[in-house]
Parts: C-alpha cells; structure tokens; sequence
C-alpha cells in the first residue's frame, strides 16, 4: 500500500481513539437515549416450548393507569409482514414466523403479548395481569429424535421436521475411500451455545407522522440491511426509514438479524404516535436472541498408513430450533465449504440435514459455521495421527498445500486466495518451544500426571463480499471529504461495534492522505449519513470497507491534482503528492497542502474549466474473492485427576492475517476470540429439558470464562498478504475462535490420551472429564492381579 505521509501509520500499534468514551462512561447506548413521550413496551413470552393458544385475557392490563396499549397478534400480525429470512435453499420449508403468535407457541420465549406502557415498570406489572389461556403441546428438542417417524412436529401443518437438505460432494470419494490404508471414523457433537452479549438488545422507534418518515434506534450489526428489509415488514419505504446503531455492547453476529421486536416497536410507534422503546432483560436475551452452533456430525476421514489424508465425508443434522432467522439456513452449510481445513484432501461428501425442534433459532455466531468445520477437521487429524502412531504436526505438514500452489483449490471448490501454512506452524513451535514442552509433557507423565499437548492449524474464510455467493450483494461503500478547514470525514457503510475501525480506518485513511489522524472524523451506524453499506459480519470490515475508502481517497488526490495543477501553473501529470503536499515535479519548496486546496475547492473562485466544486469522493468495492486467513494454536494442559479440573499451562497463537493495519487490534482480536472458544471448550452449553424448558437462561447457569480463567497467551503473526484486495488484509475478528476450540479439546484429549480415552464431546467439564478418568481408572482397578503373598 502506498503512502502518502511519513507518519506512518499503518502498521502501527496506536491505542484506539473510539475508548476515552467508552471507558469514561459518556458513550451511548440505546438504553442511555431519552426521547419526549418516550413509551416503553414489555413482551409477554412463552413459558411452554409447544401449545395452542386457546385464549388470551388483556383487560385488566389494559386498565392500569400508564398503560398506552395491549396487542396481542390477532391485533399486530395483519398489519405487519413475517420475519425474513435471506436464504435460499431448493426445497427450504419455512414457517411463517409472525410478530407475535398466532393460535400456537412453538419455543419458550415466543412473544405472544406486547404492553406499551409510560415506564418500563408499568409495563412490567401489566404483564402480570394478562391471563393467557394455554393447551400444552408435545415438544422435540432432540434434533436426532426429531427425525424419528413418532416424533412430535415442531409444525404439523409441514408434516415433517425436516426443514432442508443439502449436500456438497466432489471428487470420487467411494474410490477413495477403497484405497485408504485406514479409516478415521468420530462422531461429533458440537453443542448449543448462547452468545450472551454483555448488552442485550434494544431499540427506540420514532415516527414523524408529517414526513411520513421512520426513525430506529437499534442495537444491531446491520443498520443498512434492516433499511433494506425493514420495509417489507411494516410497509414504510426504504427512503423514508433511517436506521440508527448507536454503540453496540458486543455482537458477535447475535445482532446481525431483523428481529421482531425492532419491527414490532416500528409499527407501534407509527401506531401510537410516540417513540416506544423496547430493552431485552437478561433472560430474554438467552431464550429470544438467536444461539448458536448446535451441529452432529459423524465424520469418516480416509488416510494412507504414512500420514496421506485422502478423502472425507459427513453425516451431519444442523439442529436449526424453532423458525428461520436471516441466515439461519446458510450457516451449516459453512461447514461443508470449510470442511477440508488446511489439508489437500481429493475428495468430499458432506451431507447435512437441517431440523426443527422447539428451541430458539440459530443462526450466525462468533465463526458462524467455520469453527465447527475446524474442529471437526483438526480432530480427525489428531485421531489419525494417535492411531498411526505419528507426530501430530507432522502429518499436518505432510498434507498442506505447499506456497507456491496458492491460489489453492479445495475439494469444496472454494480457491484459497494465498497461505504459507508451513510458516506459521514453525513460528508456533518456536514461540511454544515445540522440544522442550514435549520433554515437559514426557517428565509430567513419568511423575504420574495428565499433560497434554494440542495443536490446531486452520484457515477460514472471511472478507466476505464476492455478491454473488451473498444474499443482499457482498459489496461495500464508503466516502471521503476533505472539508473546507483541511479536515477529513470519513464515512464508512460498514459498522464498527468493537473492532476499533474509528482508529484502524483513520490510520488507513491518514497514510494515503498525508493528514494527521487527529485532524480524521470516521462516521459510521447512521443510514443518514453513511448512505450505502453491507455492513459488519464475516470479518469483512477492514478487507472490503477498508478498500472502498482506499479508492476514495485515490480519487480525491486525483482530483486534487487538477486543482493544484492549476493553482501553480502545471499540469496534474506535472504534480508530484507526498505527505500531504502537492508540488510541480521539481519544485518542492512551492508546494501546497491540502488546508489551502480545501479552501479553493470550496470558495471555487479559482477552479480550472469543468470542475467541480469540492473534494469529496464515495466508493464501492466489489471484491473478485474472499480472504482465508489461517494460524497455528498450541496448546498445554494439565488435568487434575481428583477434580477433572483443566489449567491451561501454555497457550500460543500465531495468526495470519496479512499486513496489519494495528497489531494492537489485531491482538486484541485474537484474545478475544480465544475467550469464547475457552468458553465453548470448557464451561459454555445452552441445556434445555425434554419439554424444551431453557434450563441455561441466566448468567448463574450458563458459566462462562471469568478473568482468572484467562491464560496468559503468547501472541505472533506471520504476514501472507492476500491478492483479493490493495492492502492484503485478510480479517481477524473470528480467527482467535475458531483456531482455539480444536488446540485446547486436542491438548485435553492428549492429556487424557494415556488412559485410553479417545475422544469426549464439548464441553469439558470437570465432572464429565472426572467421570472419564474414574471410569478407566476404576476398570484398571479391577483388572489389576492380586499380588501373592
């Protein structure tokens, strides 16, 4: 990437310049917006995973004093159109999933009655008196016995459970299959898991009855897509509906979906006449907010006796809960894309089933799909290495692609765009001291305990943008002013929530210009100003945003060039730019900046025939590919027989996600992805009974790391910049999650190795692991000859 100024900027590890306001506490929440007339609604949900609504009792709410209104959906659901979904899929049976419930309930957590009320007190106590009158139905929330013929059906008007098939097979797998020395052969549970943000959602709808215009304000990761699809459902067009996304308290793609309640509110305000607001409680949030993962899979891996992976293919059910979300569907099939990880496996079957039960919907989390694929993957490699009897990072090495065959093909079809994963496994063993941890590992059995030792290589896929494999176009916006004091605006269509874009795409912005980063302003999250974007997802932000802004900035320096050309005498060929100062070829010391052309580009009394006022530009960028970023994690633990406890002894992680525009964020990304995968590995799992009652809904039940489960990591890169875009970023926000869950089960399961235990499904608890290691313990107990005295 050229640069225009000798700051330097990119690559730099600058603090972020978005945290002052927020670790001061002057930054804004949706909860913080005060509105005048401000009304605010509750929801009446669910308390059974399946019933018929026989009746439904609203008066007595309705009279308490404060109460604005009482819908239930036979007053909501006709004015409003269903929630939508973005993919499609041949065959795809979708139940018309309304506002509010119909004459059935299908989960627990189903909004059935909404009060707006003068305070969220008021509300709250009207929902007491709303008396609904329920016949229980029977409910499936086993995905595997949803599939059974006697099986209750999460809706009986489809006649089945099935919500789609799809397969993905290439290559002559069977033939393959024939030729291998040895099958690997793992049944996989990936299990349910609940992002639980530390914000829950939230939204304020406005309605400007004399404009005929829609104001929201919405905790989301996509204020552009809800502008798009928002009109469908309460029927404002799009001109006329500005989404707003104030800060964001952690997404992790659990606010990338249109749900109800924003469209809810929506229409209630257009109804009422006053903005309402609507704020998710916590246990809302667990039962209402989609979750995520939720894959069985049973996995064959076909290998040669020398380590030679060969083909693979899978059975999997994708336990998708009650309805369809936005990418509901698509997010499993991310798992068959990925499935072939790091390796150059010949062939692939991946058949997945897609099934209703009586849970919440899934849809996209942290990784969406792809740590599901690694994992699988990265242990069927271990698996194959123990059963071989080779080194676990020697068959990985064995079966990569070397550098020089980058662009890369898989099985799946997908062209990895470059890698040099080679590299980054070597780092990794050199910052975790491959030799000596493996003595550590050898010392710490011979003394009676349970070390371990994982390792997991991955690539995935990010960027995402080509548009054509993305439902609403994968494309992205962004614009660049120069304003009259020499300022800069930066507006980008994508939506930082965390990911420190405020500071990265000033420093990117701040490079090409040749301007000081504290003289930048970068605007995002309001459709007003920031007219067009795909948004944030996918790790697509810096890869694709980052680029339309790139593209501005070259045509405002291109335009600049015609104007200093004019304003000394020479032609814009003729001009020379470099730190932010424009000089005729030679002639350096008559330079001018850009504080001076902002000026003649906006009084335009000196300007050159036929241009225009101004230095503004705006971009889309349509990317030809996405990016696949890769790493190494290593892993050492140690296990506690008496308890099954795990300590994380030694953690390492080199990532590889091209030049780093702020290695700052870049780490601050990867640890944070770690956590949720120590969270998926050790602690996290979404449990609902066999009546489909949510038995994880509160921060008390659903355990999650805490600061003293957080190891101590070892963080390095290796730089392979990607062909896909000018900067050859790649993307980072997953990278850290779906890396770690394989090097952590991988170290644990080594640890355990010694005992003959194979393989234990996530996660891995203490008790679970305690069990497993009593269970063999005790049969060794029993085994063991009685000694002859």
């Amino acid at each position: 990437m050229k640069s225009g100024t000798s700051n330097g900027y990119f690559g730099q590890a600058l603090k972020r310049v978005e945290d002052p306001r927020l670790i001061k506490g002057i930054a804004t929440y949706v909860d913080d917006l005060r509105l005048p007339g401000l009304l605010h609604a509750a929801i009446l949900r669910s308390p059974h995973a399946h019933a018929r609504i026989l009746g439904v009792k609203t008066e007595a709410a309705k009279n308490l004093p404060g109460v604005a209104g009482v819908f239930t959906g036979t007053d909501i659901n006709p004015a409003c159109g269903l929630v939508p979904c973005a993919s499609s899929m041949p065959g795809l049976k979708a139940p018309r999933h309304t506002m509010l419930a119909g004459d059935r309930v299908y989960f627990v957590g189903h909004p059935v009655v909404v009060v707006v009320a003068a305070s969220p007190a008021i509300a709250r106590d009207a929902l007491d008196l709303i008396e609904v009158d329920y016949d229980s139905l029977p409910a499936v929330t086993n995905p595997e016995k949803a599939l059974e013929k006697d099986s209750p059906l999460t809706h009986p008007d489809q006649g089945t459970n099935v919500a789609f098939t799809w397969l993905l097979a290439n290559g002559d797998v069977d033939g393959l299959f024939a030729q291998a020395d040895r099958v690997i052969k793992q049944r996989i549970v990936h299990q349910r898991l609940t992002p639980m943000a530390i914000e829950p959602r939230g939204c304020v709808a406005s309605y400007h009855a004399g404009e005929g215009s829609l104001t929201l304000w919405t905790s989301t990761q996509i204020p552009h897509l809800l502008r798009t699809l928002l009109p469908g459902v309460i029927g404002v067009a799009e001109n006329k509906i500005r989404i707003i996304t104030p800060e964001v308290g952690g997404g992790f793609g659990s606010k990338l979906d249109l749900y109800v309640e924003e469209a809810m509110c929506s229409h209630l305000a257009m109804r009422l006449g006053s903005p309402v607001k609507w704020i998710e409680g916590r246990r809302e949030n667990a039962m209402s907010t989609i979750h995520g993962r939720d894959q069985i899979g049973d996995y064959e891996l076909a290998v040669k006796n020398d380590g030679t992976v060969l083909a693979i293919k899978a059975r999997t059910i994708a336990d998708i809960g009650s309805y369809l979300q936005l990418l509901t569907p698509t997010i499993p099939t991310l798992t068959g894309l990925m499935i072939c990880g790091c390796y150059k496996l010949k062939a692939v079957r991946f058949e997945l089933t897609g099934v209703y039960t009586n849970k919440m919907a899934t849809d996209a989390y942290r990784g969406a799909g792809r740590p599901e694929a690694t994992y699988a993957i990265e242990r069927l490699m271990d698996l194959a290495a123990a059963e071989l009897g080779l080194d676990p990072a020697k068959i990985r090495q064995k079966n990569f692609p070397k550098p020089g065959e980058f662009p890369f093909q898989t099985a799946t079809g997908l062209m990895y765009d470059s890698g040099n994963y080679q590299r980054a496994l070597k780092k990794a063993q050199e910052l975790a001291r491959w030799d000596a941890l493996l003595r550590q590992r050898e010392q710490a059995r011979q003394a009676g305990r349970l070390f371990g030792i994982g390792l997991s290589t991955y690539v995935e896929i990010c960027g995402l943008g080509p548009s054509k494999i993305m439902a609403a176009g994968g494309w992205e916006w962004g614009c660049v002013r120069l304003e009259m004091s020499g300022k800069v605006t930066v507006i980008t269509g994508t939506t930082p929530h965390g990911q420190g874009q405020e500071t990265s795409f000033a420093q990117i912005v701040g490079d090409r210009l040749g301007v000081p980063m504290e003289d930048i302003v970068v605007l995002r999250g309001d459709t007003a100003s920031a007219h067009y974007g795909r948004d944030t997802y996918g790790s697509r932000a810096t890869a694709v945003g980052g680029t339309a802004l790139i593209m501005s900035v070259d045509k405002i320096i291109a335009k600049a060039k015609i104007l200093a050309g004019a304003l000394l005498g020479a032609s814009a060929k003729k001009i020379d730019f470099r730190n932010g100062r424009f000089w005729v070829k030679g002639k350096p010391k008559n330079a001018i900046d850009w504080k001076r052309l902002g000026q003649e580009a906006y009084e335009a009394k000196n300007l050159p025939a036929n241009l225009e006022p101004g230095l503004e530009a705006s971009s889309f960028f349509e990317p030809k590919n996405c990016t696949y970023p890769f790493g190494t994690h290593i892993v050492a633990v140690e296990v506690e027989r008496e308890t099954g406890d795990v300590k994380i002894v030694k953690y390492v992680a080199v990532d590889d996600c091209g030049p780093q525009v702020n290695p700052l964020l870049v780490e601050g990304q990867v640890q944070g992805g770690i956590a949720h995968s120590l969270g998926q590995v050790l602690f996290e799992r979404t449990v609902y009974d066999e009546n489909g009652q949510l038995l994880t809904g509160e921060f008390t039940d659903y355990p999650m790391p805490r600061a003293r489960d957080i190891p101590e990591y070892v963080i390095g890169s290796t730089v392979t910049p990607s062909p896909s875009n000018p900067m050859g970023v790649k993307g980072v926000g997953e990278a850290g999650t779906i890396g770690a869950n394989p090097a952590i089960a991988n170290a644990v399961m080594d640890a355990l190795a010694p005992l003959g235990i194979r393989h234990l499904d996530l996660p891995l608890l203490p008790e679970k692991l305690w069990r497993a290691i009593e269970e063999k313990t005790a049969g060794r107990k029993m085994k063991k000859p009685r000694s002859q005295s």
